[in-house]
């Protein structure tokens, strides 16, 4: 199976988890696990990419995290929730999605033209 390169897809990292955010506050291992999920195993985010998108995220104020004890075992940790300034710059970046695959799939051969 082919995995998606990180280069192709390090410009939608953001919209990605603020999409998973839309729904619930969220902290990273579970943000991490439903990427892979959803992906189908195609796309697994790295640590690193993960937490430097939610450092640039909180900075332009589309997420903010607080931090919750874990009910299973009391462990605390480190949530995200998206804001309305998120949620506004993930309509924006849904729309310049939708222009964006449109004018790439101008240039997508199908499988026949490559014979």
């Amino acid at each position: 199976m082919a995995e998606i390169s990180s280069d192709v897809i390090r410009g939608y990292n953001d919209i990605i988890i603020l999409y998973l955010l839309l729904s619930r506050p969220s902290y990273g291992y579970e943000i991490s696990k439903e990427i892979k999920n959803l992906s189908e195993g195609k796309y697994i985010i790295k640590e690193t990419t993960l937490y430097s998108a939610f450092t640039r995220m909180e900075k332009n104020g589309f997420i903010e995290s607080f931090v919750d004890e874990d009910m299973a075992g009391g462990k605390k940790r480190t949530y995200y929730r998206i804001t309305e300034t998120g949620k506004e710059h993930y309509r924006s970046k849904r729309e310049e999605w939708t222009l964006t695959k449109e004018v790439i799939e101008k240039f997508i051969a199908d499988e026949g033209a490559l014979v």
